[in-house]
């Protein structure tokens, strides 16, 4: 596959798979780049390429499965996707600089409101709002990262507000972190039938927005770290067990 701008291919030795990893921006491109790169020669035998997908869940999608329909065609075709970069995190549990694993991939703003509330698209009848990775996968990368686990919430508008950010949480009561890609990520991986995986390392808290208060080198910082451990991981898990 001819990788296009804003795009870094990361090959390692012949090995027991292939890996796409989707970023929203290129400074969590070269988050996940640099921990690849301080893998040293032949350690690893998974090839991951890693992308910046782009902003929002409708660019992340559009990205990730031109991406999966290149290698596909190709007939090298990805055995996982994962869907990594920084976010916010919901407080106490999942605190700035920590890494959180998503078991849930949840479209959190996807619906209807109505005088009664938020209703899902699921509840309207229309689809459904999540993806849930391999639950094996995600123990094996939690511990492996010393992560969290619990439901990732994807939205189009970033919580501002202590009100959203309670109301987020009463609707998803084991959501950690809201980001914009994810379930974008995981609805193209669905295509495909590809699994997906979601890594988030946390930059600030999910509520009234603080930039002060923001940490995103920290946070690029534990991204590179756990993708480091992470690789490992990747090569002793084998989809086709499943």
């Amino acid at each position: 596959m001819e990788l296009q701008a804003g795009e870094e291919r990361v090959i390692a030795a012949a090995g027991l798979g292939r890996v796409l990893v989707a970023t929203a921006v290129s400074a969590e491109r070269a988050a996940v780049a640099e921990a690849l790169g301080e893998l040293s020669p032949g350690s690893a035998e998974t090839a991951l390429d890693v992308i910046a997908a782009g902003v929002g869940p409708a660019r992340a999608a559009a990205s990730t499965a031109a991406a999966l329909t290149a290698a596909a065609l190709e007939g090298t075709p990805y055995d996982l996707v994962v869907s990594a970069g920084i976010g916010g995190g919901f407080l106490p549990e999942a605190r700035v600089g920590s890494l959180v694993v998503a078991d849930e991939i949840v479209a959190a703003d996807l619906g209807a409101e109505t005088p009664d509330g938020f209703v899902s698209v699921t509840d309207l009848g229309f689809g459904s709002v999540r993806h849930r990775p391999p639950a094996d996968l995600v123990r094996l990368v939690r511990d492996a990262v010393g992560a969290r686990t619990g439901a990732v919430l994807t939205v189009s508008t970033v919580t501002g507000t202590a009100e959203r950010a309670a109301a987020l949480r009463e609707r998803h009561p084991t959501a950690l972190a809201e980001a914009m890609e994810g379930f974008g990520v995981a609805e193209a991986a669905a295509v495909h039938s590809v699994p997906v995986l979601e890594v988030r390392a946390i930059s600030n808290p999910v509520g009234p927005r603080d930039r002060a208060a923001w940490r995103i080198q920290d946070a690029l910082a534990a991204l590179t770290e756990g993708f480091g451990k992470l690789v490992p991981v990747l090569e002793s898990w084998n989809r086709h067990d499943q």
